[in-house]
């Protein structure tokens, strides 16, 4: 399945406004303030694998994520992707970046956010979703080398999906 015409207006408004909501801080003179703005960085989908497999389950998420990376390690993005389920679902988040061990290539990032598109009759398959938006954690371990990287992403309880991507 693709991601929709509505998924991709989606993402394209949360481009939007993640850079409204940075413009302040790219508008700061401070050359040490850490917010400047680093690189931009495209995710996509390539493998998940659910814990506790069920046979609704949709391996196959389809996500295209942007997420906008500052000089103080701190992100803010958006991810379009299907659910566990098969539905049209969004992500946005802000988040902070860590190295391991000290180390250029590998890093731990933690991203917190709203989720939003878990409907009739998977609705309970998340908590705090009474209004059909729930509060999400997203840790991830990554490996970057130059422009690429590899992320593995851990969905809750449910699932791990590995992203690959590129900087820009």
């Amino acid at each position: 399945m693709r991601p929709s015409t509505r998924q991709f207006k989606f993402l394209k408004h949360s481009i939007l406004l993640v850079l409204l909501l940075c413009q302040s801080a790219w508008a700061q003179d401070k050359p040490d303030s850490g917010w400047e703005l680093r690189d931009w960085s495209v995710h996509f989908s390539i493998y998940t694998k659910h814990f506790d497999p069920e046979p609704d389950h949709n391996n196959d998420q389809n996500l295209i994520a942007v997420e906008a990376q500052f000089e103080n390690d701190w992100i803010a993005g958006a991810a379009v992707f299907d659910n566990s389920f098969g539905q049209d679902s969004q992500f946005l988040f802000v988040g902070k970046i860590w190295p391991i061990a000290r180390s250029p290539h590998w890093y731990f990032k933690l991203r917190a956010g709203l989720l939003h598109g878990y409907k009739e009759p998977y609705e309970d398959k998340i908590p705090m979703n009474g209004l059909g938006i729930a509060p999400a954690i997203v840790p991830a371990i990554g490996f970057r080398y130059r422009w690429a990287f590899l992320e593995a992403n851990i969905a809750g309880a449910a699932a791990v999906t590995l992203h690959a991507g590129f900087h820009f």
